[in-house]
């Protein structure tokens, strides 16, 4: 029932979105050099590696100096991806990743294969289920940028603090999730971004 929502979900979204991604697109190349999209390898179900793509908002290379972005003005950000990162634009192409199976709607956030490697035996269970465009973990550290930027050492907390406390919430999700449950959650996403 949830690969058929997602299925049916996505792909109107992307039909009914597509002049935004038009406009997105438009003014992504415009605002600086680079390619339209970013992809970035990300752990999915069962430990498969897939390719997961936003709209860039960083300048080209910017992953080189680091996988996880600090503060709101982090200087890696281009002009327009502030705005685009601000309203959550920039993750719309997941909806791809969605219709193909790689994704859900909602599920826990896939991370890059560096930080799975540190999860322990109990942890690895969040990839059980498929990872999503937004899960608990995403609205409730809607801010992580600006909280790690208050981090003495930002790589650290994010690992020790950040990371275990987005592992517990997904880990009990995955205890409990069902199609109302998700419906919800993605509720709670839009008001959250609208807030």
């Amino acid at each position: 029932m949830k690969r058929v929502f997602d299925v049916m979900a996505s792909g109107c979204g992307l039909l009914v979105l597509s002049p935004v991604f038009l406009i997105l697109a438009v003014v992504v190349k415009l605002d600086s050099r680079g390619p339209i999209f970013y992809r970035q390898a990300r752990v999915g179900r069962f430990g498969r590696d897939f390719m997961l793509y936003k709209f860039r908002t960083m300048r080209v290379g910017s992953d080189k100096k680091g996988l996880i972005t600090i503060g709101g003005r982090d200087p890696r950000v281009t002009r327009s991806g502030y705005f685009i990162r601000k309203y959550k634009f920039d993750e719309l192409p997941q909806l791809i990743n969605v219709f193909v199976g790689d994704m859900s709607f909602v599920g826990p956030r896939p991370e890059v294969r560096k930080y799975v490697d540190m999860y322990t035996k109990e942890q690895l269970r969040v990839l059980d289920v498929r990872p999503g465009i937004t899960d608990m973990a995403s609205i409730l550290y809607r801010n992580e940028n600006e909280l790690l930027g208050t981090a003495e050492d930002p790589e650290l907390f994010y690992r020790e603090v950040v990371m275990q406390d987005k592992l517990k919430i997904n880990l009990e999700y995955v205890a409990k999730h069902n199609l109302w449950f998700d419906i919800e959650l993605i509720f709670k996403t839009i008001f959250s971004i609208l807030k």
